[in-house]
């Protein structure tokens, strides 16, 4: 499957490649401002890919829900396969991924699942570490730079949920940069200065 990708070139060389994953029912182009946010020199190419799914109540989508925490198998395979093609066969030894809700999900997957090659720097946003059968974490080190971000009041995907992913992260061993906002489900303009410098590197 080939997804449907944007792009946003670098400003000269690209020193790397900046990923980001939007959420249940949004597109390709939810997160695209979002890349001169986190980049503004445009040193890395930028990529926000548009879930393969047309699913109600409409947008694009990575996967069936099957209760927060744990995706319908099915479909998160198909948009794993999809996105570890997309991410394997861009020409860059750096890349930045990231993600908001359903995209953080995936993004948590494509970094940390058993034989997948890390990436650079990992941003977590308003999203959790997946539960999804026949795929297994890989907690050994070294890890990728971790950022999570989440709001305190969020009805989507509670909070518990971002602060079990750092536990869990740290537990292991991983430096993780994480914060809450007082927001729902949404990404705090007041943590995008933060998340800049990881990206930053």
């Amino acid at each position: 499957m080939t997804l449907q990708v944007r792009e946003r070139p670098a400003v000269g060389e690209a020193a790397g490649a900046l990923v980001l994953l939007h959420g249940r029912g949004a597109d390709e182009n939810d997160l695209f401002p979002l890349l001169d946010e986190l980049d503004p020199e445009r040193r890395l190419h930028g990529y926000t890919p548009r879930g393969p799914l047309s699913l109600p109540p409409g947008g694009a989508h990575w996967y069936v829900l099957g209760g927060i925490g744990t995706p319908e198998r099915e479909t998160f395979s198909t948009s794993f396969a999809a996105l570890a093609e997309l991410l394997d066969g861009l020409p860059y030894d750096r890349l930045v991924l990231g993600g908001f809700s359903q995209g953080c999900a995936m993004a948590y997957a494509l970094a940390l699942y058993q034989g997948r090659p890390r990436p650079d720097a990992l941003l977590a946003m308003s999203g959790f570490i997946p539960t999804v059968e026949g795929y297994e974490l890989d907690l050994a080190m070294p890890f990728p730079r971790i950022a999570i971000a989440h709001g305190v009041f969020d009805p989507v995907i509670p909070v518990q949920w971002g602060r079990a992913a750092r536990d869990t992260l740290e537990a292991a061993g991983a430096d993780v940069l994480y914060r809450e906002s007082p927001i729902e489900h949404w990404i705090d303009p007041d943590v995008i200065p933060l998340l800049r410098e990881i990206v930053a590197g």
